[in-house]
C-alpha cells in the first residue's frame, strides 16, 4: 500500500500477479522465430577491423562519445526539464560504440596517439 497526501493507493490493483508463462495444459506446439532484419548489419559492423590511421580517426570523430541529444531545459537558472539520451533507442547503438572503442584502441596501441581530444 502506498500512502499519499489525500488517498491510499493499493499497488496490487495496478500490478498483475506473476503467472506461469506456459501452464502444463497449454504448451505451444510451434516455436516462434523472431526475424531480425538488422542482424546482417550488426555482424558487418562487428567484423570491421581497424587497420588504418585515417579510418580510425574518421570513426572516432564521426561517432560521438556522448549522446548529443541529451539536454537539460533551464529557465532562469533552474532546471525545469530533462531530455533523456535518445541514442540508446538506436538499434545499432552497441555496435557503433564498439566500433568507436576499437578505433580508439587502435590509435592508442598501434599508433601511440593521445586520444584525449576524442573524449
Amino acid at each position: 500500500m502506498l500512502k499519499t497526501n489525500n488517498r491510499r493507493i493499493f499497488l496490487p490493483a495496478f500490478i498483475s500477479p506473476l503467472q506461469e508463462s506456459n501452464p502444463a495444459g497449454t504448451k505451444k506446439q510451434f516455436a516462434v522465430r523472431k526475424l531480425d532484419l538488422l542482424q546482417p548489419l550488426r555482424q558487418w559492423l562487428d567484423k570491421i577491423e581497424i587497420q588504418n590511421r585515417k579510418l580510425a580517426k574518421f570513426i572516432a570523430k564521426l561517432i560521438p562519445a556522448q549522446c548529443p541529444f541529451e539536454r537539460d531545459i533551464m529557465l532562469f537558472g533552474r532546471t525545469i526539464g530533462h531530455i533523456p539520451p535518445m541514442c540508446k533507442l538506436n538499434p545499432l547503438y552497441d555496435e557503433l560504440i564498439g566500433l568507436r572503442f576499437r578505433a580508439l584502441c587502435y590509435l592508442v596501441d598501434q599508433c601511440g596517439e593521445d586520444i584525449q581530444s576524442y573524449c
